[in-house]
């Protein structure tokens, strides 16, 4: 059990990739606590996950609530080893139609609050001075800008700059900070995705997705359980002379 005897933290537990990340790290001996702004979700993984997973509620547009469940949780176990940052939202809308109110509203979740987080629970592991590990969940869109989801693009692209400056920053403290880039996985989001492409493009979500699986190499979709063995990685003693680093976990689209 590679993180017997860590804590974690998994924002966005409650569902997608989170919910699969929060269950992996307990599979491998970590204490998980799934924080979600969907408290009843939360409660649901952490219920499936058993002893090892704790759910307590978090928005992390909120620095208070932020501030709040990492004083928590480095209260309740005495310290904090990992981080996987998952929360986060999709938006989609024609280059002329993107309001100011959707933009900010993407930034605040998948950068601002992404930030936040990071710099919350890096102060505790500075204090405690035992170094830690930390994952964001960028995406494959922040390698390339896209013309109806230009916002979320421009939000991944800025978490995978994030990494590498808070890579670089903490560095000195023992504290690693990568990301990984998925492709589409198959998700609530995802679903959410089809969804406003076919609104916008007038054709049928079983078309849009068989042509996006054409475009990848594998040739297939990916499930979120597909991402936790790279993260279980990066935040074990396996990844201990990794940082900064960005792992595209897309089924072969970006080969770089």
């Amino acid at each position: 059990m590679r993180l017997d005897g860590k804590v974690a933290i998994v924002t966005g537990g409650g569902g997608g990739i989170g919910s699969a990340v929060a269950a992996g790290l307990a599979e491998e001996g970590a204490r998980v606590w799934v924080a979600d702004i969907a408290m009843d979700a939360a409660s649901r993984v952490a219920t499936q996950i058993g002893p090892r997973a704790q759910a307590i509620e978090l928005d992390v547009v909120d620095l208070s609530s932020i501030l709040k469940i990492v004083r928590t949780v480095d209260e309740s176990e005495g310290g904090i080893d990992i981080l996987v940052n998952c929360a986060g939202v999709y938006g989609t809308a024609p280059w002329l139609q993107i309001t100011k109110e959707s933009h900010d509203r993407i930034f605040a979740v998948n950068t601002r609050g992404l930030l936040l987080m990071t710099q919350a629970v890096s102060a505790v592991m500075i204090i405690r001075d035992k170094g830690g590990a930390i994952v964001n969940i960028a995406s494959g869109a922040g390698r390339r800008g896209n013309p109806t989801s230009v916002s979320y693009s421009a939000s991944k692209a800025a978490v995978i700059s994030l990494t590498q400056s808070a890579a670089s920053a903490l560095a000195p403290h023992r504290i690693r900070v990568n990301a990984i880039a998925p492709g589409p996985v198959d998700t609530p989001m995802w679903g959410s995705v089809l969804a406003h492409r076919s609104a916008l493009d007038n054709v049928s979500k079983e078309m849009i997705e068989q042509a996006m699986a054409e475009r990848i190499p594998l040739g297939r979709i990916s499930m979120p359980s597909e991402h936790v063995g790279a993260i279980i990685y990066l935040v074990s003693d396996a990844g201990s002379y990794v940082t900064g680093q960005t792992l595209n976990i897309d089924g072969g689209m970006f080969m770089n």
